[in-house]
C-alpha cells in the first residue's frame, strides 16, 4: 500500500504547462467530464514530465508545495 496519497491534476485551462510542488501523480487531462485515463507520471530524477495524453508539459518546482500548482488550481481537491 502506498505510504502516501498521489496527488491528480487537471489541465482545465489548456495551459501548455504547468509547474507542480510533487515529482508523482496522475494527470487527467481535464476534469471529468472531458478527462482521459488517468495516467500515472513519474519524473524520476527529472524536473519535468510530459503527458502521452493531452501533451501537457509539468515542471518541478520545490518551492511550491504538493496541493499547489502554477497556474492555480490544477490540483483536483476531490478526485477518486
Amino acid at each position: 500500500m502506498a505510504g502516501h496519497v498521489v496527488p491528480h491534476l487537471a489541465n482545465d485551462a489548456g495551459a501548455e504547462k504547468i509547474f507542480v510542488g510533487v515529482k508523482e501523480f496522475k494527470c487527467m487531462g481535464a476534469r471529468p467530464p472531458y478527462d482521459h485515463p488517468h495516467v500515472f507520471l513519474d519524473m524520476g530524477q527529472d524536473a519535468q514530465v510530459l503527458c502521452p495524453y493531452c501533451s501537457t508539459l509539468y515542471l518541478h518546482d520545490p518551492r511550491l508545495a504538493a496541493t499547489d500548482s502554477d497556474p492555480e488550481g490544477a490540483v483536483v481537491r476531490d478526485a477518486a
